[in-house]
C-alpha cells in the first residue's frame, strides 16, 4: 500500500521522484503536493486534487510521497503536510499548507500560471 498514489496518474497528474522532480516542473505551471500515505489529510484533498486535474487548463498537479523522497522534502523546507507548492518555470511561486477548498486551488493557480 505504501507505494499507492493517492491521487490517479492521468495525462495531467505526475508521480514525481527525487530524479525527475527537476526536470518535471521545467516550463510548466506545476501544483506538487508533498504527501504521504499516512496521513489522513493528505487522503482527503486526493479527490480535490483529482478534480483539480481535470477542470484546469494551462497547469498541471504533481505529487511526491515524503516518505519516500525526503532529501526533496527537505530542500522545499515542507515540514507539514499536506503541503502544496505551485512552481512556475520550476521557482516556486505559491505555498499552500493544510486542507483546502477545489475551488481555492484552483484560484491560487489561476493567479500563477
Amino acid at each position: 500500500m505504501k507505494n499507492t498514489p493517492l491521487v490517479k496518474d492521468g495525462d495531467k497528474i505526475i508521480t514525481l521522484t527525487d530524479k525527475s522532480f527537476q526536470h518535471q516542473l521545467k516550463d510548466k505551471t506545476i501544483l506538487v503536493d508533498f504527501w504521504a500515505p499516512w496521513c489522513a489529510p493528505c487522503r482527503m484533498m486526493a479527490p480535490v486534487l483529482n478534480e483539480i486535474s481535470e477542470e484546469i487548463n494551462g497547469a498541471y498537479i504533481g505529487k511526491i510521497n515524503i516518505d519516500e523522497f525526503q532529501p526533496v522534502a527537505a530542500k522545499y523546507k515542507v515540514r507539514n503536510i499536506p503541503t502544496m507548492i505551485i512552481f512556475k518555470n520550476g521557482r516556486e511561486a505559491d505555498r499552500i499548507v493544510g486542507v483546502k477548498s477545489k475551488d481555492y486551488l484552483i484560484k491560487q493557480i489561476n493567479k500563477i500560471k
